[in-house]
């Protein structure tokens, strides 16, 4: 195989990096793609930074003996935690996670901003340097959502357990002021549909999109991307426990993702 047709490593926490395997695999339809779940060490959001490095370094480690041209981080907290680290690490493109506070300022007129997220990403020196620059322009709210991760990979992204959570979280927050809600966690995009419902006024941003753009760009300017008259692209999915359970979560996230996202111009 040309090293131009070699997959593109995916990792995650869980379950949560299907979203952005979803949207690399519908914009870039002709590369193959190798994820894995380290379910066996989920989640990270509540893990300290000194464990999340170590555990996202295993999961390059098992990727490159896989065979990858370049490694997406499809995890705030792996990318808040461990991103400078893989880069130094990889000699091979690294492209990872950023909250989408940048399009949330630049398309909140009126409202604030609510930025959902696990507790390490909040905490982290990279979210921290990414606030001060977007956070004099709009009022910004943080919420950090223990748990909620946990919940979605159970195979639980709707319903009353979903409901009951955000009704939880959001008790404290006068929602008729939220006009954006940034999703800071890769899994939190599963439950879009129950966040509509309860702030159907506002606008739901996600930073997968941007991640796969950037791939793409990256990718492109290092004359990386597979041959896109190829006909065998593959998508491979691995976990770290339990793959009875989680291969075929995987399946169905990435479908329902497909179907709830459609392709955007």
């Amino acid at each position: 195989m040309s090293h131009n047709n070699l997959p593109i490593g995916v990792f995650d926490s869980g379950l949560g990096g299907v979203s952005v395997l979803a949207e690399a695999a519908r914009i870039l339809p002709q590369e193959s793609f190798i994820y894995l779940g380290d379910s066996a060490h989920n989640p990270y959001g509540t893990k300290e930074v000194a464990e999340v490095k170590q555990l996202s370094l295993q999961a390059a480690d098992f990727l490159l003996e896989k065979g990858i041209k370049a490694l997406v981080v499809a995890c705030n907290t792996a990318t808040s935690a461990a991103i400078n680290d893989l880069r130094e690490y990889l000699d091979l493109p690294v492209i990872g996670m950023e909250p989408a506070l940048k399009p949330a300022v630049e398309n909140t007129n009126q409202g604030n901003i609510l930025v959902m997220a696990t507790p390490v990403t909040l905490r982290e020196k990279k979210f921290r340097d990414l606030l001060r620059q977007y956070g004099e322009k709009k009022e910004i709210l943080l919420l950090p959502c223990p748990g909620l991760a946990e919940l979605i990979e159970t195979g639980i992204y709707s319903g009353p357990p979903i409901q009951d959570y955000l009704t939880r979280s959001f008790s404290s927050l006068d929602l008729k002021n939220i006009s954006t809600v940034v999703l800071g966690c890769t899994h939190y995009i599963f439950i879009k549909k129950e966040l509509e419902r309860l702030i159907p006024h506002g606008q739901i941003i996600d930073g997968n999109r941007g991640t796969v753009k950037n791939l793409q760009r990256i990718l492109g300017e290092r004359g990386l991307l597979a041959d896109p008259s190829r006909k065998d692209r593959s998508i491979s999915y691995y976990s770290t426990a339990d793959p009875a359970r989680f291969l075929p979560l995987c399946q169905e996230l990435f479908n329902y993702y497909l179907a709830c996202h459609p392709e955007k111009p």
